[in-house]
């Protein structure tokens, strides 16, 4: 069972101002906000994410929402007036990321027939359930590729604020589509389509999402279709360039993938039935692969039942693995950048562990070592978006989000599945050695 601390976001101090002389004489040290929170852990073992040998018997000292300090005991002073919390025995990680996530996520089937007349307001609360699930099950962070009518836009804010507990998002809003494309946000012509990526964009997308073919989930519509225009995705994507945002493309095409290259294209999401002269495009221009490939392979079984899957759904599931597997095995064989994203939430069982594990698990047997898995969930996840000055790595200066694990991940990928700590920005969400209760 898990066992964690609501972390609540502290009151504002309520200031009476006066008109006293004495007041305004006031020294300027009075004013002043009291100093940030200190936190140590202690006894742990740092893991080295970008190779090496692991620092033993560390200290991490964070201080407010950032690391302040690392190194191994003898050279850092814990404060005294510090909280201590004892990482004996554990192995410590930067806070996982997953890139592909809808937190609204309705799929064809029974549980997806339950939500058709869902209104905004439940679904942004369903959405916070899953965001909090999220970070307890160790994913910091999140890249959100497509929700409904700004609700991704308002659940941010929230988190942001401290209202709502949550992964930091990052998040695309709607995914922009051709009419009958492959989600809701429909437009066309190249005029139509930008300005819908202009409306995203207005709304607060840190990317912008688009479907250049059909997907697993369409009852109509080709895979490896590719029904958007050259003059459409090239005034899409530079609308978007042009206002400093990336786009990705939901995509399984390889005729889509090349076409959307001539375009300047930042990344695909799942690739399902990409070929090796796609796959060698993508690595001399850099191009990104979220490759979700926990969706296409049997663990996944186990969501498809929960959720009562039509046969129709499967038999595309099916026929897609295959070929989704043979691309994600090429695409690390031949170094294309990867960032790990899942399509399912990060929490829901997958393979015996979370979706998030599975997929990095089925990275390892795909071909990657341990380590670039563990990277594609980290550092790899930080370079895409751009964010690596803040998250990615265990470092002095970036935010403190920490997870513990049992045993060394860069060693057996596995130890991921026994996450038993979970910290973001200095505050302690989760720790099953030593449950935080809520103080009085």
């Amino acid at each position: 069972m898990i066992r964690f601390r609501l972390a609540l976001a502290p009151l504002a101090a309520c200031l009476v101002l006066t008109c006293s002389a004495a007041w305004a004489q006031a020294p300027q040290a009075a004013m002043q906000a009291p100093a940030a929170a200190v936190v140590a852990l202690v006894d742990g073992t740092v893991v080295a994410i970008d190779g090496g040998p692991a620092l033993q018997n560390a200290v991490v000292l964070v201080e407010g929402d950032r690391i302040s300090k690392i190194g191994a005991a003898n050279t850092v002073t814990v404060p005294p007036h510090a909280k201590v919390i004892s990482m004996k025995g554990k192995w410590l990680i930067p806070g996982l990321m997953n890139m592909h996530v809808h937190l609204g996520l309705r799929l064809p089937g029974a549980a997806g027939a339950e939500l058709i007349n869902e209104s905004d307001r439940e679904q942004v609360l369903r959405m916070a359930s899953n965001a909090r699930l999220s970070l307890l099950s160790g994913t910091t962070t999140l890249r959100l590729v497509g929700e409904d009518r700004g609700n991704d836009f308002v659940l941010r804010a929230a988190i942001e604020k401290g209202e709502v507990i949550g992964p930091r998002l990052k998040t695309a809003g709607g995914v922009i589509v051709p009419t009958g494309g492959h989600g809701d946000t429909e437009a066309d012509g190249p005029y139509g389509l930008a300005k819908a990526t202009r409306e995203q964009i207005k709304l607060g997308a840190d990317w912008i999402k688009i479907a250049i073919s059909g997907g697993i989930a369409d009852t109509h519509g080709s895979i490896s279709a590719a029904p958007m225009t050259d003059e459409e995705m090239k005034v899409l994507i530079e609308v978007a360039h042009r206002n400093g945002i990336k786009v990705t493309a939901h995509n399984g095409s390889s005729v889509a993938a090349h076409q959307a290259m001539q375009f300047g294209i930042d990344g695909f999401e799942h690739g399902y039935h990409l070929d090796e002269s796609v796959l060698k495009e993508m690595k001399s221009k850099g191009v990104w692969l979220v490759p979700t490939i926990v969706v296409s392979q049997p663990g996944a079984r186990e969501f498809y039942k929960k959720i009562g899957s039509p046969p129709w759904y499967l038999a595309r599931v099916d026929s897609t693995g295959k070929d989704h597997w043979a691309m994600l095995q090429n695409a690390i064989k031949l170094g294309v950048n990867i960032a790990l994203g899942t399509d399912q939430f990060p929490f829901e069982p997958n393979g015996g562990t979370t979706a998030t594990v599975a997929e990095a698990e089925l990275y390892v047997k795909a071909g990657m070592t341990p380590l670039q898995a563990l990277q594609s969930a980290t550092t790899q996840c930080a370079k895409m978006m751009g964010v690596e000055a803040d998250l990615g790595r265990l470092q002095p200066g970036k935010y403190a989000d920490i997870v513990a694990v049992e045993a060394d991940p860069t060693k057996d990928i596995s130890a991921l599945r026994t996450i038993d700590f979970v910290m973001k920005g200095g505050v302690v969400y989760r720790n099953d050695s030593a449950p935080l209760l809520p103080t009085s």
